[in-house]
């Protein structure tokens, strides 16, 4: 529901996931002194799913306390839910938060698996391959990723799909798990209907995005998706250091391939910070007060002259 600040999550959560290494860092300041020491400090929180200690820690304070007032900013800009999307999710979170809710969802999915296997089981590789074109088109497409970050993510859709092709979509006894952890996030996430997105502030938000991060990943695991591991298998190794920026490369394994891409980070305030993060953060922020700043259509912003004169063909007919 909050496409800007979930998007900001992908990149911060990509970040970690490539830069990140084994190790502790100084938990009392955000960055690091070093670059090695801002990144291993990104893999701990990244791991345990603090979401709000993480933004706090890959931003300098002066963007954090940007990034946290255009979360308000956007709060109070929302469109209001539409009466069908209140519906909606509110029926879905009855079915998942409801008494023996994984009996029932399990019950009523196990016939659904049976003949989606029969429907498509022997298209799915194929299916799943048109999926990975658009999405490595909509990447390449993407004006707001670096030509480095359109590389790495090519790569990793191209490791993904054979992944995708493969996995047990159809296992009774893998949705049977997957089933009870969607019921238990969704109890843990305790959002009986969307209005809350509304009036949540920052940190109620990064909390339940971590609840959801924790179940994500407990369902790709049943799959055969760890996300623990490819995080766990991380190695970096500088790269270059002048002039307060830093190229490492970064080396990782993900579905047993091995992965590699270098990034920058940049040093402000004697502390190092991931560039591409920052660019994003600031992009976002620039955009948001420019939109904040444009008058609506048909405002008082039109010259009141050309609002109040008529077209000559209306002139003609009065």
């Amino acid at each position: 529901m909050r496409l800007r600040i979930l998007r900001h999550l992908g990149l911060l959560a990509a970040t970690a996931l490539v830069l990140a290494c084994h190790g502790k860092g100084d938990a009392s300041l955000p960055g690091g002194g070093t670059p090695e020491a801002s990144l291993r400090r990104s893999i701990d929180l990244l791991k345990a799913g603090d979401f709000q200690a993480l933004w706090r820690q890959s931003l300098p304070p002066a963007d954090y306390a940007t990034l946290r007032a255009d979360w308000s900013r956007r709060q109070r800009q929302a469109p209001a839910f539409g009466a069908a999307e209140q519906a909606r999710f509110t029926e879905a979170m009855q079915q998942l938060t409801g008494q023996d809710a994984a009996k029932h969802l399990f019950a009523a999915w196990q016939p659904r698996l049976i003949r989606a296997e029969q429907q498509y089981g022997d298209q799915l590789p194929v299916l799943v391959s048109v999926g990975g074109a658009l999405a490595k088109a909509r990447v390449m497409q993407d004006p707001d990723l670096g030509s480095a970050r359109k590389t790495q993510l090519d790569s990793m859709i191209d490791t993904l799909v054979p992944w995708a092709q493969q996995a047990p979509w159809f296992d009774q006894a893998r949705a049977k798990q997957a089933i009870g952890v969607a019921v238990a996030t969704a109890r843990k996430l305790d959002l009986n209907s969307p209005g809350p997105w509304r009036t949540m502030d920052f940190n109620g938000a990064m909390t339940r995005y971590a609840t959801g991060y924790a179940g994500l990943k407990q369902m790709l695991a049943i799959y055969g998706l760890s996300v623990d591991q490819t995080l766990d298998s991380i190695r970096l190794t500088p790269v270059s250091r002048s002039n307060g920026r830093a190229v490492v490369r970064i080396d990782y394994s993900l579905l047993g391939k091995p992965l590699s891409t270098e990034s920058t980070l940049i040093e402000q305030g004697g502390r190092w910070y991931s560039e591409d993060l920052l660019d994003q953060v600031r992009a976002s922020h620039r955009r948001l007060i420019q939109s904040a700043n444009q008058p609506p259509a048909g405002s008082a912003s039109t010259p009141p002259a050309a609002a109040a004169t008529p077209s000559r063909g209306a002139a003609g007919k009065a």
